[in-house]
């Protein structure tokens, strides 16, 4: 099953610039670590975003967690990077009970 909504999936900017490549946040620290070596920048964060949209749309969901606020989607496999490496990703998504847009919630490498 495809995340429902993939192409108009949500990854806000500060989720990304002060996250996900943030080598000073406290829990972003390791996953800019790993991003960065694939090329990845905060000052090009639009680049990441749309790689992430992508991983949405070439893969599929592992699990869908339903909670009091909404469903969190699980995606896992191959991120496309620019230098054509393909490190394995597990990508978080949640979409509110009240909307049917998907939002990234994390990114990180796959255990």
């Amino acid at each position: 099953m495809k995340l429902p909504e993939f192409a108009s999936a949500i990854v806000p900017e500060q989720k990304v610039v002060a996250y996900l490549l943030s080598f000073s946040h406290p829990d972003g620290h390791g996953k800019a670590l790993f991003f960065s070596r694939f090329g990845f920048r905060a000052d090009q964060w639009e680049i990441f975003a749309q790689t992430l949209r992508q991983h949405v749309a070439d893969n599929d969901v592992v699990a869908a967690i339903n909670t009091p606020y909404g469903t969190r989607y699980v995606v896992e496999g191959p991120l496309q990077v620019p230098d054509g490496r393909q490190p394995l990703v597990r990508s978080v998504w949640f979409i509110a009970s009240d909307a049917s847009i998907p939002r990234l919630v994390t990114a990180y490498p796959h255990p």
